[in-house]
């Protein structure tokens, strides 16, 4: 295995030299850190983890722990981390807490067992995370004051509905999942916001009662907007089973943009969390906070996009 001593003999230069260009320390001439980024790349050189971990009391790994692996918004979101957290040179490991919230404390002592030098942590929900002895990051909801970077649900909420009343609806369904949600009210509460007195919408609750499409439909409503994708192909699939046509007479639409949006027909216009910017902040505090700046980023909220496609039409449109 090639070591920074065999690159130095091979460029001629000191140890320390070939250290300082790999690592970024010290004084070195732009042109030395380039043969010596060359010759370590065409030597195959890789940096000695352990020996590293006792230089700098760090190990270049973070821990990543989320509530529920098998939601699928998480796998996505956890590949933006790795992505991200690669551009700083950190691995990640990553702990599922798998709905329990007394899983939650022991999968963050697992990973801080392990020797990671900090977490990034999506809280089980009604949980808030303590003091820890490692550096650590919160990706949680606008709602919740330790936060240190959301995505703006409500912003993405208001999103969802102000596109629909841009192409002429006036009448709507409003559809979340679960009621105790703070990411789902956060949503809801952003669609109606943007409603409020200047169209009609009532709200419902699938874990209460699943909205009765074909009456509703009578009753003039045109668009139904949802808490996430899964929601909205739901609402696409019973639609379509009453003989309604999607979007002829309902426009649907969902949120989170997930990969199913694209594989159905018609294929879902659903509001697009900014995972990458999500995930790149995050880093970039925890990065700061393992380096102990003095000035830490201060907390920080991304908003969402929309992505349309064939679940929603203008009102006036004849399809």
């Amino acid at each position: 295995m090639t070591n920074q001593k065999q690159i130095a003999q091979k460029l001629g230069i000191s140890i320390a030299t070939v250290s300082n260009a790999l690592t970024g320390k010290g004084r070195v001439s732009a042109n030395v850190i380039e043969q010596v980024l060359a010759h370590a790349k065409q030597m195959a050189y890789v940096p000695d983890a352990a020996g590293r971990a006792l230089k700098t009391g760090r190990t270049g790994i973070i821990g990543l722990v989320i509530p529920d692996i098998t939601q699928p918004v998480f796998p996505d979101f956890a590949e933006g981390i790795e992505a991200a957290a690669d551009e700083y040179g950190y691995g990640v490991l990553i702990g599922n807490s798998r709905r329990m919230k007394d899983n939650q404390a022991k999968t963050i002592n697992q990973l801080i067992q392990r020797g990671v030098d900090g977490l990034i942590i999506v809280p089980q929900r009604g949980t808030k995370i303590q003091a820890l002895n490692v550096p650590f990051a919160v990706i949680s909801t606008a709602t919740d004051p330790s936060f240190t970077v959301v995505a703006n649900h409500k912003q993405g909420g208001q999103l969802s509905a102000k596109s629909m009343l841009d192409i002429g609806h006036r009448k709507f369904v409003i559809l979340g999942d679960d009621c105790h949600s703070p990411v789902e009210n956060e949503r809801i509460a952003g669609m109606v916001e943007e409603l409020e007195n200047v169209a009609s919408y009532e709200v419902f609750w699938a874990q209460d009662e699943f909205p009765d499409l074909l009456a509703q439909h009578k009753q003039g409503v045109t668009a139904v907007l949802t808490v996430s994708d899964l929601l909205a192909l739901r609402v696409i699939t019973e639609s379509s089973n009453l003989g309604l046509r999607c979007p002829k007479d309902l426009s649907v639409l969902g949120f989170d943009n997930l990969p199913l949006a694209t594989a159905v027909r018609p294929t879902l216009t659903s509001i697009v969390p900014n995972t990458a910017e999500l995930s790149k902040r995050s880093i970039e505090y925890l990065d700061a906070a393992i380096r102990r700046n003095v000035q830490l980023p201060p907390p920080s909220i991304v908003n969402m996009s929309i992505e349309f496609r064939e679940s929603t039409a203008a009102l006036t449109a004849k399809i």
